[in-house]
C-alpha cells in the first residue's frame, strides 16, 4: 500500500537511510505550467534542519524531476521523481540493531517482515513525507487553477493552544515564525516550550489545524468514499497522527441540533450558502461549498534521548538510550505534510467529481 488516490495517484518508494527517497505521480492534468518556486518553498518548509526547533540534520532536499515534464508544462504522463539523501548519519542508529525503541514502529515491522532497517525506522521514517509534499506541490499547482487554497498552522502544542475558530487569525501570519503559528504571541511561548523539552531530551506533541477554502459544493462519494473519511485517511497516514475530527467534531456532541444545523440561506451571487459551519464544509461525505476545516493531532515523536526501559530481539529487557538528530516536536514540519495530504485529497476528489457528476451531451 505505497500508492496514495485514485485518479490522481502519488507512489512513494525509499528509506530514511538509503540512496533517497522519490516516488511517481500518475493522473496530473495535462498543460499545468510547472511552478518550480512553489515546489522548491514545499520542500523547503518541510526539510529538517531549517530551525532549532527541529532536527540538526542538514538535508537540501532537491528535487530531481525525471519525467512528465516538458517545456515546463506536465504532458499527463507519470511525472517520477528523486531527493536524494545527503546527510545521512547511519552509525548514530548502530545501538539500536539488537533493540526496539518503545512506541516505534520497530517492534511492529519486524513482526511484519521478519526483518527491518533500524538505520533511522527505513520506511518508517518520516523521511519518507518528502514525497507527500512534492505530490502536494503539484497538486496545489491544479488547485491554484481552481481558486481553491489550502492552508494548514499550528494550533496547538502540548497544553498551549489557540482559540478553535481559525477565523480569527491571518493564516498568512504562520509562515513568519519557526512554529508555524498565525498569533506571534502564542507561537513564541510554544517555541520556548518546545525548546525546553528538547534541552531535556524529551519530545512534545500537538494539534494542526487545516482550512480548505474555495472547495465547490459536490466533492465526496458516498457511501464508502467519503470526503471526511478520504481527508482523514490522508492524516492518518501521516507518522505519529493519532486523531482527527471536522467541523465542530468532539465539541459539538454536548449541543443541542437547533445549534449546531446549518442553516441554508440564499447567497449574493443568486446561489446557495449557509448561515453557519458547524458541519465544516461536509454534509452526506460531500463538500458543501463552505470551508473544510479539521484538525489533526499528533503524538510527542517516540525516539527520545532518555534512558529507557525496553527489550532485546531476543525479548530480553534492557535499557537503552537513543542518539542521533530528532525532532523535539514534530509539529513544525508536519504542516506542510498535512496541507499536501489534503491538497492532493481534494484534487483527487475534483477530478473525480467530473466522472461522476450527472452525464451531458457533449
Amino acid at each position: 500500500m505505497n500508492t496514495f488516490g485514485t485518479l490522481f495517484r502519488l507512489t512513494s518508494f525509499g528509506e530514511s537511510h538509503g540512496a533517497g527517497i522519490g516516488g511517481v505521480i500518475d493522473g496530473m492534468p495535462a498543460g499545468i505550467a510547472v511552478d518550480e518556486e512553489l515546489l522548491r518553498r514545499e520542500m523547503a518548509r518541510r526539510r529538517p534542519g531549517q530551525s532549532t526547533l527541529t532536527t540538526a540534520r542538514n538535508e537540501s532536499d532537491t528535487v530531481e524531476l525525471l519525467s512528465g515534464i516538458f517545456e515546463n508544462r506536465t504532458t499527463g504522463c507519470p511525472i517520477g521523481f528523486l531527493v536524494r539523501n545527503t546527510n545521512s548519519h547511519s552509525e548514530d542508529y548502530e545501538n539500536l540493531r539488537q533493540i526496539f525503541r518503545p512506541s516505534h514502529a520497530d517492534f511492529t515491522y519486524q513482526a511484519k517482515y521478519g526483518l527491518r532497517d533500524y538505520r533511522g525506522g527505513g520506511r518508517s521514517s518520516a523521511r519518507e513525507t518528502i514525497t507527500r509534499c512534492v505530490g502536494g506541490a503539484f497538486a496545489k499547482m491544479a488547485l491554484n487553477l481552481l481558486n481553491i487554497n489550502v492552508h494548514a498552522y499550528t494550533s496547538q502544542v502540548g497544553t498551549i493552544s489557540l482559540d478553535r475558530d481559525y477565523r480569527k487569525y491571518d493564516l498568512s501570519l504562520s509562515e513568519q515564525n519557526d512554529v508555524r503559528c498565525p498569533d506571534p504571541v502564542i507561537a513564541a511561548q510554544m517555541a520556548d516550550l518546545i525548546r525546553q523539552v528538547k534541552t531535556e531530551g524529551d519530545t512534545i506533541g500537538g494539534i494542526i489545524t487545516g482550512v480548505i477554502q474555495g472547495s465547490p459544493a459536490g466533492l465526496g462519494e458516498p457511501v464508502f468514499g467519503r470526503l471526511q473519511a478520504a481527508l482523514a485517511g490522508a492524516m492518518f497516514s501521516i507518522n505519529a497522527v493519532k486523531g482527527f475530527e471536522y467541523g465542530e467534531g468532539f465539541s459539538g456532541v454536548t449541543e443541542r441540533g437547533s445549534n449546531q444545523n446549518d442553516v441554508f440561506v440564499p447567497d449574493s451571487k443568486g446561489g446557495i450558502t449557509t448561515s453557519t459551519n458547524h458541519s465544516g464544509g461536509i454534509q452526506g461525505g460531500i463538500s458543501n461549498g463552505q470551508d473544510i476545516y479539521f484538525r489533526v493531532a499528533f503524538k510527542p515523536v517516540a525516539t527520545i534521548l532518555k534512558e529507557q526501559q525496553t527489550v532485546d530481539v531476543n525479548g530480553k529487557a534492557t535499557t537503552f538510550q537513543a542518539c542521533g538528530r530528532h525532532d523535539p516536536c514534530v509539529l513544525p514540519r508536519a504542516v506542510p505534510v498535512v496541507e499536501a495530504m489534503a491538497a492532493m485529497t481534494i484534487l483527487d476528489f475534483y477530478l473525480q467529481n467530473r466522472a461522476s457528476t450527472h452525464f451531458e451531451k457533449l
